[in-house]
């Protein structure tokens, strides 16, 4: 069962249709024609505006959630309650109180709990693991990691720029390259220092351009640039170094594809490669399954953590230390759940 049918669920759906071992039973949404709409559309499967009626369903096992950010606490525990699985977008919830009481709650139902931080699962994301995991570069010492995109969303009513609704703009896309340096270095991180800018619009209620800088417990460290304040349109570019001591690892701006400037202006001709969605749906269904979790819940806590230190970075002008928030010892973060065996695809 998905929950919530914005466009990231239809990556979700389109991930889940291509699986022989499991079924979409139906969807949820607040709104009914929309609910209605995504029904249609994936072969009249059932729809409901109601997540509780959805939970009783014959045949739910598990559900995908979809919805903004802020919504993620209350559902993450009605499924819980329920015993069912959960796959849910990132971040698992926008407070540090929250994501650990959802955490509680699975571990305590005996079910599992996955944040969707897709890019673990990209190609990119498990070739640069694999590499610092062979010991390619030796000890890593330094990652930049650089993620430049222009306005995605539709207009101004978007909610992800209500920071009520999304947590702030480090939470909701900066926290997917807090989550993916950390997993690289594989050592905790203690302190996130973060300055953002309102590139768009001086009346964003977010930052949609971050800058993160995030100091790890053996040395290291992670300079993490988000923008989606970049011009022209259709822009995104993608920068990857890792300084180890005994090497550099690099995926240059074109590493995912080539740039192409033309009179029309800014566009991606995109180099072949896997889908993130269905190798991450694979990494779900595989958890369920009994074998060990590609992406641990108490690195979805920590990538929360790492989303509010940045928010209250940008807010404070300091850095702000991990041991601020509160994590409890038993959600202390993973050593780094190493990359996934490149054989496993959806």
């Amino acid at each position: 069962m998905v929950v919530g049918t914005g466009f990231i669920a239809d990556e979700h759906i389109g991930a889940l249709l291509g699986r022989r071992d499991a079924d979409l039973v139906g969807v949820v949404d607040t709104h009914a024609g929309r609910a209605a709409a995504a029904a249609r559309r994936n072969g009249g499967v059932r729809f409901t505006t109601d997540l509780a009626e959805a939970l009783s369903w014959p045949g739910v096992d598990a559900c995908i959630v979809c919805t903004p950010n802020g919504s993620h606490h209350a559902l993450a525990l009605a499924v819980a309650d329920a015993g069912k699985h959960l796959l849910i977008e990132k971040p698992l919830t926008i407070t540090v109180p929250e994501a650990v009481e959802v955490a509680d709650a699975f571990a305590a139902a005996g079910t599992v709990l996955m944040a969707a931080h897709t890019h673990r699962f990209y190609d990119y994301g498990r070739a640069v693991k694999t590499a610092i995991d062979a010991g390619e570069v030796g000890r890593p010492e330094v990652v930049r990691l650089a993620i430049l995109g222009d306005w995605i969303w539709p207009d101004w009513r978007a909610w992800v720029l209500d920071p009520k609704a999304s947590g702030g703009h480090a939470l909701h896309n900066g926290v997917h390259l807090l989550d993916l340096a950390t997993w690289w270095l594989g050592a905790r991180p203690e302190s996130v220092y973060a300055r953002g800018r309102k590139q768009t619009a001086a009346e964003l209620d977010i930052h949609d351009y971050l800058e993160m800088v995030v100091r790890y417990s053996d040395g290291s460290v992670a300079v993490c640039e988000m923008s989606r304040g970049h011009r022209t349109g259709g822009v995104g570019l993608r920068d990857v170094m890792v300084l180890g001591s005994e090497g550099l690892l690099t995926l240059p701006w074109n590493g995912d594809g080539s740039p192409l400037l033309s009179e029309r202006g800014f566009s991606q001709v995109p180099a072949p490669g896997g889908n993130g969605f269905a190798v991450q749906l694979a990494a779900w269904l595989d958890t369920i399954s009994g074998q060990e979790p590609a992406m641990p819940v108490h690195d979805a806590v920590l990538a929360v953590a790492m989303g509010v230190a940045a928010e209250r970075s940008m807010a404070s002008r300091r850095p702000v230390l991990l041991s601020e928030l509160g994590i409890p010892d038993r959600h202390a973060p993973s050593p780094g759940a190493p990359a996934l065996d490149e054989g496993r695809t959806a």
